[in-house]
């Protein structure tokens, strides 16, 4: 029997990944990666290890979550080492429990090793601390769509009141809806909000705005997936702490409304 590696690859910039992950990039016979990792990562793989697209983009899966699940447990069965490489951290939206679960059902050894997720990675590299001892005390992750287009069943006003920045993954699409949903439940229309493409990686764009107006900012913009969206008065440090963009400044632009 093999062993599987739930690993998570960090949010793009393949400098990111920790150094356990690299290890199991090396160590695997069988590579099943994601649509968002860095393929740079995938050149650390050993020579003849065998590398399986499992890309999902919100219209199209390249393979179903119940094959990727079988492909696991096909290739442990055959004594292979198997990495399974995920976007940011597997256990942040990544469905890397349910692999985890998977894998628990038939009896194979798995090791699960934490990537930064993009929550707060694609949130430093627009210089958006996702806390500050003036202006956040609380954070929360929230899912921005909801799974096969169930009804939505967020507490959207337990969070409207009781959390300062919310990192919003996967949203762009259901953003006039979000924006409505935390205006409704007593969120100032005036609080700040960050719309950030492609974190941490070099085409990196970041657009600002308020939840009255950020939809409307990003359509103008022409802003798609993949995005985080960072909403909380934290935003406004951003004004002090972009540090990509001094770094690399043709690759990003603001728009302040």
């Amino acid at each position: 029997m093999g062993r599987v590696y739930l690993v998570g690859a960090g949010p793009g910039d393949p400098e990111l990944i920790t150094l356990k992950g690299l290890r199991c990039i090396k160590e695997a016979d069988v590579i099943l990666y994601d649509r968002l990792v860095n393929e740079e990562l995938l050149t650390h793989a050993k020579e003849g290890a065998e590398l399986v697209f499992c890309g999902k983009s919100p219209e199209c899966h390249t393979l179903q979550q119940e094959a990727i699940n079988q492909l696991l447990v096909e290739h442990a069965k055959n004594g292979k080492v198997v990495t399974r490489l995920k976007g940011g951290d597997p256990f942040v939206f990544g469905r890397g429990a349910e692999e985890a679960e998977e894998l628990f059902n038939h009896g194979i050894k798995f090791e699960i090793v934490p990537g930064i997720t993009s929550g707060i990675a694609a949130a430093a590299y627009a210089g958006i601390p996702v806390t500050h001892r003036d202006l956040s005390s609380s954070f929360a992750f929230v899912a921005g769509h909801r799974k096969n287009f169930e009804e939505d069943n967020i507490r959207w006003e337990g969070l409207a009141k009781g959390v300062d920045t919310f990192a919003i993954y996967m949203g762009v699409k259901n953003l006039p809806f979000i924006q409505k949903k935390f205006v409704e439940f007593g969120k100032s229309a005036d609080t700040p909000v960050a719309v950030i493409n492609w974190g941490t990686t070099t085409v990196q764009k970041t657009v600002v705005g308020t939840l009255a107006n950020i939809g409307d900012v990003v359509k103008t913009e022409g802003i798609e997936n993949p995005c985080m969206i960072i909403v909380g008065e934290v935003v406004k440090m951003r004004e002090k702490i972009k540090w990509f963009e001094e770094l690399q400044p043709v690759f990003s632009s603001e728009v302040i409304e």
